[in-house]
C-alpha cells in the first residue's frame, strides 16, 4: 500500500518533471524525441 507520503512525493516528482519538460523549446524536445503532447506520458513513465 502506497503512504500518503509517498503519493505526494510522486505527485511532486511528476510535476516537476513536466515542468523541467515543458520549459524546453519544440527542437530540444524533438531532439530528445517527446512531442510536447506527450509530456504527461512521459513524465508519467518516469516515475
Amino acid at each position: 500500500m502506497v503512504s500518503l507520503r509517498q503519493s505526494f512525493n510522486n505527485w511532486r516528482q511528476y510535476r516537476n518533471t513536466c515542468n523541467e519538460l515543458y520549459r524546453l523549446s519544440d527542437r530540444e524536445l524533438n531532439d530528445l524525441g517527446i512531442a510536447r503532447g506527450d509530456i504527461p506520458f512521459v513524465a508519467r513513465r518516469g516515475n
